[in-house]
């Protein structure tokens, strides 16, 4: 049993990390990031939640490349093929849900 106060995680670099639970294969972590990430494909399905502050989220579909703006308790899900990239607007912390292993 643990309670994460994910207002109060804090990482030592972006897109650092607590891991919170491994399920048969699906990661769910925590991330702390101010900076933003890049582009990439995950091997499988992902579920973004922006947990406090804001996040751009660039995404590629049909050739064209799009963005949305995310806010706290927002949700992306990335299907099986989207390339996309987060932008953080200064101080983001979000749960990445994925496949383990995933970039």
């Amino acid at each position: 049993m643990e309670v994460v106060r994910s207002k109060e995680f804090k990482a030592e670099r972006a897109w650092g990390a607590k891991d919170i639970a491994n399920m048969n294969g699906i990661t769910t972590r925590l991330h702390w990031t101010d900076q933003p990430y890049k582009w990439h494909v995950n091997d499988g399905e992902e579920v973004f939640v922006v947990l406090d502050g804001q996040v751009e989220m660039y995404y590629r579909f049909s050739g064209k490349e799009e963005s949305v703006l995310l806010n706290a308790g927002d949700i992306f899900f990335a299907s099986i093929g989207t390339e996309h990239v987060a932008h953080p607007i200064g101080e983001a912390r979000v749960l990445v849900v994925e496949c383990e292993g995933s970039v």
